[in-house]
């Protein structure tokens, strides 16, 4: 789909799906910042954090683009559809959906270790004023080997297949979903400041061979890898990219 500009956020986002958009573009002379939390917090206490920052940024509920989330456990496909519906009357109680689509750019993610003990905020991203900048800022959201669009176990990528072989095929899937979304926000493998990776399976023959060479001169970024589990049953390989302040 073509990015749809948020006319009160000053970016452009990619839409995807309900719970959120497949990634979010600066404006010109805007930037998007990206927040972690030192802990995390529940993710409903959460949107008041960020409310709070924003505030104090002397920005609107509208800058808020991205959302990365902790939770317990990952969902059933149908439990997911749930918490999603929630997170989602969180948003449009804030009025950030333009003409009913979500432009919020998410990443969901189920540590091993610290893990929460309900879904929480672990970080988000914003824009602000940034007349000077000459290069773009964006956030691709979190997706593992599951096609655009679809919220089903049997379409999942080597589906139970965690092999060297299954890893590397859901992994060659992911790099390539995630340069489709690169592609569909104007921007390019080398603009990539961090590139994240949640598995709990060995990367080490998957992140060489197959993440950093896609990564190009930003591989001199490395990886960083999160020793986590995608939100959903079944789905063992994810990533997002962070090209932002």
């Amino acid at each position: 789909m073509a990015l749809v500009e948020h006319p009160g956020g000053n970016y452009w986002f990619l839409p995807g799906i309900a719970p959120y958009s497949c990634g979010v573009v600066a404006s010109e002379g805007h930037e998007i910042v990206s927040v972690t939390l030192h802990e995390p917090v529940p993710y409903r206490a959460g949107f008041q954090r960020i409310r709070e920052h924003l505030a104090r940024e002397g920005r609107p509920l509208t800058a808020l683009c991205s959302i990365s989330l902790r939770s317990p456990r990952p969902f059933s496909f149908e439990g997911f559809a749930a918490f999603n519906a929630e997170y989602a009357e969180i948003l449009a109680s804030w009025q950030v959906f333009v003409d009913g689509l979500n432009p919020i750019a998410r990443t969901n993610i189920v540590p091993v270790l610290a893990a929460p003990a309900e879904p929480s905020l672990y970080g988000f991203g914003y824009t602000r004023p940034a007349p000077r900048i000459r290069r773009r800022t964006f956030i691709v959201a979190g997706a593992g080997e599951l096609p655009e669009g679809a919220l089903s176990h049997d379409a999942i990528v080597a589906l139970g297949d965690t092999s060297e072989l299954g890893l590397a095929t859901k992994a060659k899937f992911v790099v390539d979903l995630m340069s489709r979304r690169l592609a569909g926000l104007g921007c390019t493998w080398p603009e990539v400041r961090t590139a994240n990776v949640y598995t709990v399976h060995n990367v080490a023959r998957v992140v060489p061979e197959i993440v950093l060479p896609a990564l190009g001169p930003a591989a001199v970024h490395g990886v960083r890898w999160h020793f986590s589990r995608p939100p959903v049953e079944a789905i063992e390989f994810e990533m997002d990219l962070i090209g932002s302040s």
